[in-house]
């Protein structure tokens, strides 16, 4: 415990040490942090007062849309904030909070968009007993079952929070992750190492596998569905199942033995900036519903 208390804050390296570059930064990731949480927040605000949206459904897509913006707003703006700041430093208590919040939503989430797929597929499977099977008490339990599995990716974060660092302080990342502190600590960390490639590469894996499985199975059941239907359901499902690409970086980062890469920035960039705000896109507004209701909620305040 004394040891650790010898760091009472890191540095952190950021994405370029370009001046220039790192003015083109950020403009371009503050226009991107604004379109994600505009689009998340208005997303959520629509499916919480338009009671054409009652569908389970529009339940999980308004929590998606919250764990984006919650999961965007802890990450993005100290990024751009150390875009244009000298000293780009951060405490120990604020980078294990970052760490803690980004872990917890991230996994979260990973695991809503299998409840998701589990959603679409009661729906295009089973479309007359879909709101019997996917009832109130269904769709809470299985959103708190994401947050469990959320909150059991972070148990690997107590083994950070006890970690001895003693010099030096330099990250050379843009955020707090669990590799890159590895290296800074005065300890070995082989077991902990194994214990992050067990957790957070588990999970990647099997939740891309669930959602490979899960969208297989829906498409097969396409085939007892009128041409109208099949239309519908792949308008819906199509976009969706792209997301599945999403989970290629995050397997690429934590499957692998314990190490950091000079692409890892990059494919943070990706899985923390761009899909949050790619999710509302793919998701939530290209769906007929959701821009109706958000059309007449926006002439109602208009009014």
């Amino acid at each position: 415990m004394e040891q650790r208390t010898n760091v009472t804050e890191f540095v952190l390296l950021g994405l370029t040490q370009s001046l220039q570059g790192q003015k083109v930064l950020f403009v371009v990731f503050l226009l991107i942090y604004i379109m994600t949480m505009v689009d998340n927040l208005l997303i959520v605000v629509t499916v919480l007062v338009s009671p054409t949206l009652g569908a389970p459904m529009y339940f999980f897509l308004g929590y998606l849309s919250f764990m984006d913006a919650v999961y965007s707003a802890t990450i993005t703006p100290n990024m751009i904030i150390d875009l244009v700041r000298e000293k780009k430093t951060t405490s120990f208590q604020a980078c294990m909070s970052q760490l803690f919040i980004g872990h917890l939503f991230g996994a979260a989430e990973t695991l809503l968009l299998v409840v998701m797929a589990y959603d679409r597929y009661v729906a295009i499977g089973k479309p007359l007993h879909y709101l019997t099977i996917m009832n109130q008490r269904v769709c809470i339990l299985l959103l708190l079952l994401a947050w469990v599995g959320g909150f059991f990716a972070v148990v690997q974060l107590l083994f950070a929070l006890n970690l001895p660092f003693c010099g030096p302080n330099v990250i050379d990342h843009f955020v707090c992750d669990m590799y890159p502190l590895l290296r800074l600590a005065c300890t070995d960390t082989f077991f902990i190492g194994l214990t992050v490639v067990a957790n957070s590469g588990g999970i990647c894996v099997v939740i891309f596998v669930l959602l490979l499985i899960s969208y297989g199975v829906i498409l097969h059941s396409l085939k007892n569905l009128s041409q109208e239907g099949k239309r519908k359901a792949l308008s819906t499902c199509g976009s969706h199942i792209s997301v599945v690409l999403f989970f290629v970086p995050c397997i690429f980062m934590y499957v692998r033995p314990p190490s950091t890469l000079p692409i890892d920035k990059s494919l943070t960039v990706f899985y923390t900036v761009i899909t949050p705000m790619l999710n509302p896109l793919i998701y939530t507004l290209r769906n007929g519903e959701m821009k109706i209701a958000m059309k007449k909620l926006w002439s109602r305040k208009r009014k």
